[in-house]
């Protein structure tokens, strides 16, 4: 297969098995996601979905966040880890977003990332799933995947993310983002992989993971 049809068959395949794809993050508008996305970092969606409820009872927009305190908002993360860097960005982008957007989050990518707390990622995941703007934000699954797949040199997510938009048709970014999360998660897993499971990479996968592969599932 030449890349294209590679590419084209991953494509085909994701569509297959998600033809419509749940958002992973639990929202109502684009603050309450830039919220819940920049607690998942270096966390699960499960863990942050069961926090989020307790903080936006308290908080769901800048105006009553910045009420709280960061102490408090660290009180009610705690459990998804990292939380004093993290009640720090939530206290401070709620802060800016009332003195710069009266309370709104703008839908300009640069924009976004000027926030405290706010990465690449984070401001590519809330254009994408909040304002429907084409992004593609790599984690850990797209970029193990795209690596299984041949598609990106696994050298840095900069780099997997370039590759990923230059092999990819612009239209299909952020349902395909999200449809590479959900199958890495079933079925490409870093840990506990299965290669019979996964289609797509035995399929199409790079000759040296599927050597790798096999060659440590001989030695066990």
């Amino acid at each position: 297969m030449i890349k294209q049809e590679k590419v084209d068959f991953a494509i085909a395949k994701l569509d297959e098995l998600y033809p419509t794809i749940p958002i992973p993050l639990d929202h109502k508008d684009p603050y309450t996601l830039l919220i819940a996305v920049l607690l998942s970092a270096q966390s699960t969606d499960v863990r942050v979905n069961q926090i989020t409820p307790l903080l936006f009872q308290r908080a769901d927009n800048p105006f009553d966040m910045v009420k709280l305190t960061v102490d408090e908002i660290r009180e009610i993360i705690k459990p998804v880890g990292l939380s004093p860097m993290k009640s720090k960005g939530i206290h401070g982008l709620s802060k800016t977003l009332i003195e710069k957007y009266d309370g709104k989050v703008p839908k300009d990518i640069e924009l976004l990332e000027e926030l405290p707390g706010v990465g690449h990622k984070t401001a590519s995941v809330v254009v994408s799933q909040a304002f429907g703007i084409p992004a593609f934000p790599v984690d850990t699954h797209i970029h193990r995947l795209m690596y299984r797949w041949g598609f990106s040199n696994g050298k840095n997510v900069v780099q997997t993310e370039r590759d990923a938009k230059r092999l990819f048709p612009k239209n299909i970014w952020n349902k395909l983002h999200l449809q590479i999360i959900w199958y890495g998660r079933e079925y490409s897993p870093a840990r506990g992989w299965n290669l019979e499971k996964d289609v797509i990479t035995s399929t199409i996968g790079r000759k040296s993971v599927l050597n790798e592969y096999y060659k440590k599932k001989k030695s066990r």
